[in-house]
């Protein structure tokens, strides 16, 4: 049997060790390198001995989503496994659209993250019944109503590290993008999550991390 070599990108040790341990109990499957960042993974990935990256949302800097349209857009060859605590009524559409060939949430049980992995590296797409069913449904956006799902990939990750208590000049400094860009983003949240201030947008931004732990 050949091997198949895994990739992992999480911010979390413990979550990486523990993923490691559980693939090493499937025979023909390696971890063959892991990272806790966007810009770690870019540095560290070797497309030319990886089947399949594993991919966390929430990293350092640049986000999740951020990671798998570098990793589609550089190497398109090599399948991407969401592997997250987030909703994936919110998430699973987006990290598709990026790229990703599954989205697994981090409470399913370890026969179930096995099963994913192999459907991913044998070239199928991977979701949970539920939002496979949604999908082929054609429910296509707004899936379950929330007003969240009308921000863009990068004002979701704005509201998320608002959320965090990140300022603006710290997400500005994380996401490497300006002052200005950031205040923009900021106020295109606000109008589509209709809010009318600043203290309305940090209750909303609170309440969704809190939400989505």
């Amino acid at each position: 049997m050949s091997v198949r070599h895994v990739f992992l990108v999480d911010d979390h040790p413990l979550v990486r060790r523990g993923l490691g341990e559980l693939l090493s109990t499937e025979e023909g499957i390696e971890v063959c390198g892991e990272a806790e960042s966007v810009a770690e993974a870019m540095e560290t990935f070797d497309p030319d001995g990886c089947d399949l990256a594993i991919v966390d949302l929430s990293l350092g800097g640049p986000d999740g989503l951020e990671l798998i349209k570098r990793l589609r857009q550089c190497w398109p060859e090599v399948p991407v496994l969401v592997y997250s605590m987030h909703d994936e009524s919110i998430y699973a559409q987006r990290a598709l659209a990026a790229g990703a060939r599954g989205y697994l949430g981090k409470q399913e049980p370890p026969d179930c993250v096995l099963e994913a992995v192999r459907r991913v590296l044998s070239g199928e797409i991977y979701l949970s019944p539920e939002m496979a069913q949604r999908l082929e449904a054609g429910s296509g956006d707004n899936v379950n109503g929330h007003p969240v799902e009308q921000l863009s990939d990068r004002e979701l990750e704005v509201f998320g590290l608002l959320g965090r208590a990140h300022g603006t000049r710290q997400i500005a400094e994380r996401l490497k993008l300006s002052h200005k860009t950031i205040e923009s983003h900021r106020e295109n949240i606000k109008r589509k999550l209709g809010l009318r201030n600043h203290n309305e947008l940090m209750r909303r931004a609170v309440l969704w991390v809190q939400e989505n732990r």
